[in-house]
């Protein structure tokens, strides 16, 4: 069941996302530091692979190029990848560079 329910979260957010393929950093609810790859990125969220047991409603800080350290939550986590919500907004005016360097 709780497959299915993290399936649904990713395949019905909101807007798209824009391909990426970089390695990056996240700190986890108790700073412990874990090695992600963001694969995919929107003004509003990611989704990752990592090998981090991360849980849907845990905070976390995303470390991204450009823009900085980003606070998310974990909206869903399945075998290896995690979907999240940043807490803010990315600055529109920056995405594009943002962007372009995780590509």
């Amino acid at each position: 069941m709780v497959a299915r329910s993290a399936m649904m979260a990713y395949e019905d957010r909101v807007e798209p996302r824009d391909e990426t393929l970089c390695r990056s950093w996240l700190f986890d609810a108790t700073g412990a530091r874990h090695a992600v790859t963001v694969v995919n990125l929107s003004l509003n969220g990611f989704m990752a692979r990592t090998d981090a047991p991360l849980a849907g409603g845990e905070r976390v800080v995303l470390t991204l190029p450009v823009v900085g350290d980003r606070t998310a939550e974990i909206r869903w986590s399945l075998g290896g990848r995690v979907g999240a919500k940043f807490a803010q907004e990315l600055p529109a005016a920056l995405y594009p560079c943002a962007l372009a360097a995780m590509r």
